[in-house]
């Protein structure tokens, strides 16, 4: 289990942030209008659990401890060589103490707790955290400290400087981190154990962890990070989905629900900006199966037919929605826009099928001339009939000549 640190808003880097962000990060779920859906990698398949949540980093083996110390100088300690972790050179890595050897390093799905010290460029501390404790490989944290807690030896103490990729991005941190700012974490490797058994977990042990990583899941919605978003609801989702050996009160069992949710809602938010449409109608429709007068699954499913062009299918989705929620501007909008988009898509198809049958529009026949008599004779009736009065005239003489 994380430790309280890992609440959204702690402030810990990587996590939700300041209050305000934890504050619009919750709109996914509680807020009254749809503004998070106005607009949006296609993969063949469209369930993207299997993702990879981060870029994968190589975990070399260490170095035997006297070439290690021959690398660093004579003295026991001393600093050693930086790693290029991902070979772009956004994302370093130097041992400051030596750990305890190589099999000490921890593995992804572990608990680990870190000392962690993070300063601008300038050397301002930003954060300073002496017991910060996350799931390795989860996504709770900074992706620079979940790419290289990993290559830590338990002891060991490392500094890491990072590209503002892999820390608060484009968005920075308010107040105190700015937009695209590189940070310099100082991170201690303290202990590393196995995480909780999902089965003996109680059913409010349960409805924290999921709604921690759902918080986190949000944070990357408001940062436009959405693969990682949808891979923290996967997440989340998978721990409501875990069988338990532990019996749940009702009162569990239904706030387990609006978490599991809340999660598909939000789930289905981030698979829609990612343009995969069809998980994210699977997402819609699992809400539904919970909570048929869903607005927000309804709407969702809705925007999602209308994305693949699915007018008559999408237009009765959202009146329903909007009969549950008459004042709801948003799906009044969408509404107007989807029934002009649905008739002028049976406008193109009424003229398509006029073209097959060879049926020509009511703008495209020719007026008649007014001048033109209705017992004119065209030309060439008059030419035929002329032609054959004459043969006859022709015949006849030759008959006559012969008798």
């Amino acid at each position: 289990m994380a430790s309280s640190g890992d609440e959204a808003g702690s402030g810990s880097p990587g996590r939700a942030g300041t209050g305000a962000e934890a504050a619009a990060a919750a709109q996914l779920d509680t807020a009254e209008d749809f503004e998070v859906l106005e607009e949006e990698e296609e993969e063949e398949e469209d369930d993207l659990s299997e993702l990879p949540p981060l870029e994968d980093v190589a975990r070399p083996p260490a170095p035997p401890r006297e070439d290690a110390e021959r690398a660093g100088g004579d003295a026991p300690g001393a600093p050693q060589e930086w790693l290029d972790v991902l070979g772009s050179g956004l994302l370093k890595k130097k041992t400051l103490v030596p750990g305890q050897g190589v099999d000490t390093r921890p593995q992804k799905g572990q608990d680990v707790t870190i000392r962690l010290k993070a300063t601008l460029e300038d050397g301002t501390v930003v954060e300073e955290d002496p017991a910060l404790t996350f799931t390795l490989g989860d996504c709770d944290v900074l992706q620079a400290l979940d790419l290289c807690v990993q290559l830590l030896e338990m002891g060991e103490t490392a500094l890491i400087v990072s590209d503002a990729k892999y820390c608060y991005g484009t968005q920075g941190r308010s107040p105190d981190i700015p937009p695209n700012t590189p940070l310099t974490l100082e991170v201690e490797l303290l202990r590393a154990q196995d995480a909780p058994d999902l089965e003996l977990l109680s059913g409010k042990e349960k409805i924290q962890l999921a709604n921690r990583k759902r918080e986190r899941g949000n944070h990357f919605y408001q940062q436009a990070d959405y693969v990682l978003a949808v891979n923290s609801y996967d997440i989340a989702l998978r721990i409501i989905g875990s069988s338990s050996k532990v019996d749940f009160s009702p009162e569990e069992e239904a706030e387990l629900l609006d978490v599991k949710v809340k999660c598909l809602n939000n789930l289905a938010a981030s698979q829609l900006k990612l343009d995969h449409y069809k998980a994210a109608l699977k997402s819609c429709n699992l809400v539904l199966e919970h909570q048929p007068g869903n607005i927000k699954a309804l709407f969702r499913k809705g925007k999602v037919l209308a994305q693949q062009g699915e007018y008559r299918e999408a237009i009765p989705i959202l009146k329903a929605a909007l009969k549950l929620e008459p004042s709801n501007k948003t799906i009044h909008a969408e509404l107007s826009k989807l029934v002009k988009k649905h008739a002028d898509q049976r406008n193109v198809e009424t003229e398509m099928y006029r073209k097959m049958l060879g049926t020509p529009s009511a703008s495209s026949t020719p007026r008649k001339c007014k001048d033109k008599l209705p017992w004119s004779i065209p030309w060439k009736w008059l030419f035929g009939a002329t032609a054959i009065a004459l043969g006859g005239v022709a015949l006849s003489v030759v008959i006559a000549a012969r008798n």
